[in-house]
């Protein structure tokens, strides 16, 4: 896993608990219940589904600091059930909850030890990530869900720089997914590959600008990338996590 800066997800983090915390104050009561972009969430399915992620993320970097082991959530089970039973609370609720636990987040971020960011925790796909990665995995997640309220964000919105670690990230994660095509990325100049090296392989190349692309490759994109070659059909995606 290739992972930007600590420095850098953390910004990118912050600036995302901003875009958020303005599209929720730009959301009226009523807008809570509408569907998402996610199949079977509402709004409130999401933005409780990210205050829950927040303490999802302070239980790792528990473990990392503590060494006891602290998965992020107590099961899946408990999860999902944690995500149904708070996305039927008032608006005004799950606003103060989406804050509070981003809040309490940063909080831990701001007094981990330098020593406990190289320790090593188990993330929700059972992967052995270092602490180092929360901070990324936290502003993929405020972003990218950002876009799945369907409340006017788009992956346009993300720092430039982010865009291009996400679709880093994303082709890493399709790379090792066998039913995934092989695909070269580009926005001009800049090439992104998925299941293949740069100096070799057939690949279907998608062409666009590189939020365009991101979007498109974690199954978020509502226009379509156009294929290198002018067709239109595009090839069938695996989810990426």
């Amino acid at each position: 896993m290739t992972l930007p800066a600590v420095t850098d997800s953390l910004a990118w983090a912050a600036d995302g608990a901003a875009h958020l915390r303005g599209l929720m104050g730009r959301l009226g009561d009523d807008a809570f219940r509408a569907p998402s972009l996610l199949p079977g969430w509402s709004r409130a399915h999401v933005l409780t589904h990210l205050a829950r992620n927040a303490d999802g993320m302070i239980n790792l970097l528990l473990w990392a600091r503590t060494g006891i082991v602290t998965p992020a959530y107590a099961s899946a089970d408990a999860r999902v059930a944690d995500i149904e039973k708070g996305a039927v609370r008032t608006p005004t609720e799950i606003r103060d909850d989406v804050i509070a636990s981003s809040d309490r987040l940063a909080t831990v971020v701001r007094d981990l030890p330098e020593a406990a960011w190289a320790a090593l925790v188990t993330n929700v796909q059972g992967r052995v990530i270092r602490a180092s990665a929360v901070p990324w995995i936290r502003a993929r997640e405020m972003w990218i869900h950002a876009v799945d309220l369907d409340a006017g964000a788009s992956f346009a919105d993300m720092p430039g720089p982010m865009v291009n670690a996400l679709l880093v990230d994303a082709c890493e994660a399709m790379s090792r997914k066998p039913e995934c095509p092989v695909l070269r990325l580009v926005d001009g100049e800049r090439t992104w590959y998925v299941g293949e090296s740069p100096d070799g392989g057939t690949a279907v190349v998608m062409t666009g600008p590189a939020p365009e692309l991101a979007a498109w490759l974690l199954g978020r994109s509502k226009g379509k990338p156009l294929r290198a070659d002018g067709t239109r059909k595009l090839p069938s995606l695996p989810p990426w996590l």
